[in-house]
Order: C-alpha cells, then sequence, then structure tokens
C-alpha cells in the first residue's frame, strides 16, 4: 500500500463514518426521504380496493344544497343516526365536533330573544336533547378533537388491559380535549380523537395515531372505537415491548390483532380513493333511503359521518399524493384492520440499514483505491439493484418498510469522494505513466508499470533484453520516386501496422528512427520468453507486409515490392528513463543494442529477411532456425554467429523441415570444408525450401558466395545449437 493510498482510504473511511454517524442520528431531512420513498412504493403498488363494511356518510355537496349550510341542526343528525339505525349500521361514528351548544335550537333561538317568558322557553325542543336521545343506547361514537386550551378530557368509554413494559408515555401526548356537550358524551357507546397526524410538520398522513395518552390513561381512535362498538367488545388489550418501557407492537380490540409503531401509531396502506366507499347523506335523509342498494349498503357496516365539500376544508394527502376527506382516512384504517394488510417498519431496520450504509460504503473504499473505480462503479451498482430489489419484495411480500435510499446515497456520495481522490491524487502517476508509455506498451504492459512504485524516476538498470532492430530495404531508392507528404503516408501505413505485432506480444517501442523500427522485450516489467515473443512478433511482421504488398496496400503497383530486414539479439543491456528531470525518454542501450542493429544490418548481406544472433537462438530450441555462418558485425572484433528465421514450432515439427534441416546441415559441412562442390545441394535446398518460408530460395542462392562465413565454424558447432 502506498502513502497515497493510505490517506485515500483513511478519508474514504472517514466519510463512511460521517454517513453512519448521521443515518444513526436519523435527521429529519433523512426522515422526509425515507417517507417519500415509502410513498413511491405504495404509489407502485397500493392497496387495492375491496367491498367491506365501512361506508363513509358524506354530507357533500348534495347534501348541502339539498338541506343547507353547515352545522346542520342536531335534530337533523338524530334523524340521520335513526335511519342509520333502523338500516342496520353495526357502528355509526361522527367526524364532526360537538364542543359548543347547537346555535340552530329552537330553544336556543328563542332565548335570545329579549323579553321572552322563560318558562315558555323551557318548553321549546332542543336540538342537543334530540340528539342525544337519539344516540342512546345506539352504537354510535363520537369524536373529540385536540386543543391547547383547557383542561378538559373526555371520558373512556372502554378498559384496557397491559402486557409487557409499562407504555404510558409511548402514545403522543394529549393535553387537554375540545370538549364534548355534557349529555352527548354520557349516551355515547364510544368516544375516540380525530386527530390524524398531530405534531407532524407533514401535510401527508402515512401513520396515523390510534391512541393518546395523558402520561396515565389511553384515548382511542375515533377508527378504533368504532370498530369496538361495532364488534361489541369492551377492552383493549395493549401489548408492549418486554424488556423495554414506553414501546408498543400491538393491539387486540375484539378479533382482531393490530400492529402498531413503538408510539402506538398505524402505517397507513391506503387505497386510491373511490365514490364506491361513499354514500350521500342526502340520499339516506330522503326517500332514497328505502332504496334497496342504500339499505345493503348500510346493514352491517361501520358508518362514519363526515363531509367532503371543499369549502368545509377537511382535506388530507395520503401517501398516493390524494387530497381526501378526513373521514375517509378513518374509514380506511378500519378497512385496512378488516383486510390483514399492515405495513410495519421493523426493530431491525434502522440498524440494518446503519450497517448497511458502513459495509457498503466501506467496500466501495476499498475496491475503489485498490482495485480500479469502475470495478467500485459496477460493484455499486449490483448493491443498489440488490437493496432496492430487496427493500421492494420486503414491502411487496412483507409488507416491511426498509429504507434503501440512505444507504444507497451514502455509497454514492462515498464512492464518489474515493474516485476523486484517486484521480487527482493516486491516480496522478499513473496518469504520467500513461503519457510517457501509452504509445509505447501493450495494454497489459502498460498496466502492469501502472502499479509498479517509481516507474518513471530517472536512471536505468541492467536487465536482460531481446532487442529488436527492424529497417526497410532499399529506402533511400524507394524515396527518391515519391514526394514528401506521399514517404510520410508510406511510413505510417507501414511502421504502424509492423508495430502491432510488437504491443501485441508484450514488447516496448523504443523509437522509430526513420524507417526503421527499435523495439525490445522483458522491460520496463519482466516478461516470460521474452526472445520466443520476440520472434513471433517478427513472423508476424513477415505475413502482414506479405499481406500488404499483395493488396498494393502502399500504391507503388504490381511488381514493386517493399522488403523489410529484421535482426534481433538477447542481452544485457541498461534500460530506464534517459534525458531531463521534465523531458526524457525510455530507452536501452548497450552492446546488446548495438548487435542487434548490426544483424538488421547483415539481411543484406545474408539475403534474408529475420536473423537471431545464436544468444536469442539458444532461447528458441522448438523453432525453425536455420544456421547462417558467422559474420564480421561493424565494431565487433570478432564473428558473430547469426541463424535465419524460416518459422515457428509449427514448421520446425513438419517433415518438409526435418528434410531441409538434413540437407542445410550438409551445405554447412561443405561450405566449411570446401571438400566437394555445393552447387548440387543449394539446388536441392532451394527446390525443398521454396514451398516453406518466402526467402529462403535467394537465401540459399547467396550461400554459394558466402563460403566464408562458414570457414571458420567448427564441424560439432554448424548445427542448430539445440541439437
Amino acid at each position: 500500500m502506498t502513502r497515497a493510498q493510505l490517506f485515500g482510504v483513511l478519508i474514504g473511511l472517514t466519510v463512511v463514518a460521517f454517513f453512519t454517524v448521521l443515518r444513526a442520528n436519523d435527521p429529519q431531512l433523512l426522515r422526509q426521504a425515507r417517507d417519500v420513498t415509502f410513498d413511491e412504493y405504495q404509489r407502485i403498488a397500493p392497496r387495492g380496493f375491496e367491498t367491506m363494511p365501512v361506508k363513509v356518510i358524506d354530507i357533500d355537496e348534495a347534501s348541502l344544497r339539498e338541506f343547507g349550510q353547515w352545522p346542520w341542526p342536531r335534530d337533523r343528525l338524530a334523524n340521520l343516526t335513526n335511519r342509520l339505525t333502523e338500516m342496520g349500521a353495526a357502528a355509526i361514528a361522527f367526524d364532526v365536533l360537538f364542543a359548543e351548544p347547537d346555535r340552530l335550537s329552537p330553544r336556543t333561538v328563542v332565548r335570545d330573544v329579549g323579553g321572552v317568558d322563560p318558562s315558555f322557553v323551557a318548553t321549546l325542543p332542543d336540538n342537543d336533547e334530540i340528539f342525544a336521545q337519539a344516540i342512546q343506547d345506539k352504537p354510535v361514537v363520537l369524536g373529540f378533537g385536540l386543543t391547547n386550551d383547557g383542561s378538559y378530557l373526555p371520558s373512556v368509554k372502554a378498559g384496557f388491559a397491559f402486557t409487557g413494559e409499562t407504555a404510558a408515555e409511548a402514545p403522543p401526548r394529549l393535553h387537554a380535549a375540545t370538549p364534548l356537550r355534557p349529555q352527548l358524551e354520557a349516551n355515547a357507546a364510544g368516544l375516540g380523537h380525530i386527530s390524524l397526524n398531530p405534531g407532524s410538520s407533514s401535510a401527508v398522513v402515512r401513520a396515523a395515531p390510534l391512541f393518546l395518552s395523558d402520561g396515565q390513561q389511553f384515548y382511542p381512535s375515533l377508527a378504533l372505537e368504532a370498530l369496538r362498538v361495532a364488534q361489541g367488545a369492551s377492552t383493549y388489550v395493549l401489548a408492549a415491548a418486554p424488556n423495554v418501557a414506553n414501546t408498543l407492537t400491538a393491539v387486540k380490540i375484539g378479533d382482531f390483532v393490530v400492529p402498531l409503531t413503538s408510539t402506538g401509531e398505524l402505517w397507513l396502506y391506503v387505497t386510491p380513493d373511490t365514490t364506491e366507499r361513499y354514500i350521500s347523506a342526502r340520499r339516506v335523509l330522503t326517500d332514497e333511503a328505502s332504496s334497496p342498494d342504500v339499505r345493503a349498503a348500510i346493514e352491517g357496516s361501520i358508518v362514519f359521518i363526515g363531509t367532503s365539500a371543499a369549502g368545509l376544508q377537511d382535506v388530507r394527502t395520503t401517501a398516493l399524493g390524494q387530497n381526501v376527506p378526513g373521514v375517509s382516512i378513518h374509514a380506511q384504517i378500519v378497512e385496512q384492520i378488516l383486510s390483514g394488510r399492515y405495513l410495519s417498519r421493523p426493530d431491525w431496520a434502522d440498524g440494518l440499514e446503519i450497517l448497511s450504509i458502513a459495509l457498503a460504503g466501506t467496500l466501495l473504499v476499498l475496491l475503489t483505491t485498490f482495485v480500479s473505480p469502475v470495478v467500485a462503479l459496477v460493484c455499486g451498482l449490483a448493491v443498489t439493484v440488490l437493496g432496492l430489489t430487496a427493500s421492494w419484495l420486503a414491502f411487496y411480500y412483507g409488507g416491511l418498510l426498509v429504507d434503501p435510499l440512505a444507504p444507497i446515497l451514502a455509497a454514492s456520495i462515498t464512492h464518489f469522494s474515493a474516485t476523486a481522490y484517486r484521480f487527482l491524487v493516486t491516480d496522478r502517476e499513473r496518469r504520467e505513466v500513461r503519457q510517457a508509455f501509452g504509445r509505447y506498451l501493450s495494454p497489459s504492459l502498460l498496466y502492469r508499470i501502472e502499479h509498479t512504485r517509481n516507474a518513471l524516476s530517472l536512471g536505468g538498470d541492467d536487465r536482460e533484453l531481446t532487442v529488436m532492430f527492424v529497417d526497410v530495404r532499399s529506402f533511400t531508392e524507394m524515396s527518391e520516386r515519391m514526394t514528401p507528404t506521399e514517404v510520410v503516408a508510406f511510413l505510417n501505413t507501414l511502421l504502424d501496422a509492423l508495430s502491432r505485432h510488437v504491443l501485441a506480444n508484450e514488447g516496448t517501442l523504443d523509437k522509430f528512427i526513420g524507417d526503421s523500427i527499435m523495439a525490445f522485450w522483458n522491460a520496463p516489467v519482466d516478461v516470460v520468453n521474452h526472445p520466443q515473443k520476440a520472434l513471433r512478433a517478427a513472423l508476424g511482421m513477415r505475413e502482414t507486409l506479405a499481406r500488404l504488398n499483395a493488396e498494393d496496400a502502399f500504391g507503388f503497383g504490381s511488381g514493386h515490392e517493399v522488403r523489410i530486414g529484421i535482426g534481433i539479439h538477447t542481452g544485457l543491456a541498461c534500460v530506464g528513463n534517459m534525458g531531463a528531470e521534465t523531458r526524457f525518454n525510455y530507452s536501452a542501450v548497450g552492446d546488446t543494442v548495438n548487435i542487434a542493429a548490426r544483424i538488421e544490418a547483415a539481411c543484406k548481406d545474408v539475403n534474408f529477411d529475420v536473423l537471431v544472433s545464436e544468444a536469442t537462438a539458444e532461447a528458441l530450441p522448438n523453432c525453425a532456425l536455420l544456421d547462417a555462418g558467422s559474420l564480421g558485425l561493424k565494431g565487433k572484433t570478432t564473428r558473430t554467429r547469426l541463424f535465419a528465421v524460416a518459422g515457428d514450432e509449427n514448421l520446425a515439427a513438419s517433415p518438409a523441415f526435418a528434410e531441409l534441416r538434413l540437407l542445410h546441415d550438409r551445405l554447412v559441412s561443405v561450405l566449411r570444408t570446401r571438400a566437394t562442390s555445393s552447387r548440387s545441394i543449394i539446388n536441392a535446398a532451394k527446390l525443398k525450401s521454396a514451398a516453406l518460408a518466402p526467402g529462403l530460395v535467394g537465401f540459399y542462392a547467396r550461400m554459394s558466395r558466402r563460403s566464408e562465413h562458414f570457414a571458420e565454424t567448427p564441424v560439432e558447432d554448424a548445427k542448430r545449437p539445440a541439437e
């Protein structure tokens, strides 16, 4: 691990720790984002509407046109209650506040008129008394609201039983309630609060409190009381966490067990609003009440009385983004309980999300720093898809709310931070390496040198290299027939095609020198079997040049073929960055380089395109090599033994080459001793070699004039080094 990588890991883990702690603190912004995510889940797969024994008696616009503006006199509500009871309603819940006397009551109206005999006033009907008598001994539930004024707390019509630790402080706090008329409170079968999101800053109702608490007494919601009264139940059985105080888990109402949040709320799993849920109050209060469909809808149903009239402003927003009457949400709570389809946020969800942020972030930091930002991105995308899929499946099949957004967001920012640091700091040296070597090395070698420390320091080291020189034959003569632009085009075409074989065989392109190429193997990093890879590059160049000539790629016309010479030598050389601190080249120098250049020049004397030194030939025991004699190279005091490259291992293993090798060995022996004429052997070798490798015919034609190249070669050395 480099110092830059170490700092990268530390910075990345710091970012991970920041997001882990941030999620553990769970600020409001994250909670809002999480709520929006769960809203989207419901919008994709809302709870389907099912016909349930739950109806809303809607004081709608049609009802207000028929009977006048709201509030209605309570004798009309008494009539509504009587009709619903007659139709067989299982429970009647009013999503209406009855905090003040009915101002439309005849007794109240006349009493406010001065000079009227009080005894006469006492004989007039009172709408509150009428309504109180109407609800007496009937399954009627009245609602109350929350207020910050006064100290009134309503009576509780049901008993409570508890299991687990005390949970008196778990639900939202009820400090005071809107007062109910005493006779109404006394005669109602149930009392429930109508608040849907007390203390929430969001306009969206996602979870409804089923209970409120004053610190000692629990107060049920309107929907829960309606369900209790409809079943004739008398007690709520509340379950709290066994080892954690003030943490609710569930409530049992009659035959139904409802899972709760720790504060006694129910996560709402809502359906799209539908007219099938509503019956206009006008239909109940007019002759339409006798309609069979109205009676069938009311009979046995829990009915909620409320308003959808826009002017009365009882409008709430659901998780589906719909604006609906508040009374419909009370109805949906009961529908959801009857359907048994619940949403819940499990206790372990927070821990899982925090752990996911820590693990995913750490993984991305390590992958980005030590492997690749792209690999980290792919893994991050895979984790994202996995997290989204798991969260969705948990919601769809189990009703579990597990947030994928916080881990994904934290992982994305962590990956961006680690990638930015790597790009700006860790990869700076690697970019310099690519700039220096990108056009001269194969991708595999470039990757290896990128991961070598101090790769760009000035200086060199001694390494065994295989060095290659390539030169175009008769280039001066060819260039005389071309314009400078045509010369450049010719060289670009030829050198580009030939140099590709160097890179393809893990070689390093040192330089282009006019019409020549210098390349070497085994630097800047080790290359296994580098003599063999250099040989393969030379054979690839031979094949490519033959193809280019056949296609007339240079535009010289038929009969004007381009020829090259290739010299290869293996030995010790000094290789490294050479030049100034601000501008340098990666190159090799030494006697090995000089010998390779001289071998390439010797191709003209031998009349063959590819020659290798004895040192290189010893590393190629299975290739098709032929002894080319010992030549005096410029600058060398002793002769250098060379070998002509006929082909690779496949050619060497062929019977035809075995026969040619026997002829060649006889020819070398004859040339060395000059005991007999070599003409017949040369002719036989020319015939035998014509089909094996291009250029061998010319190679043998020249051998009769090169007897001096074999004169000083001992007989035992006249054979290939491998034998």
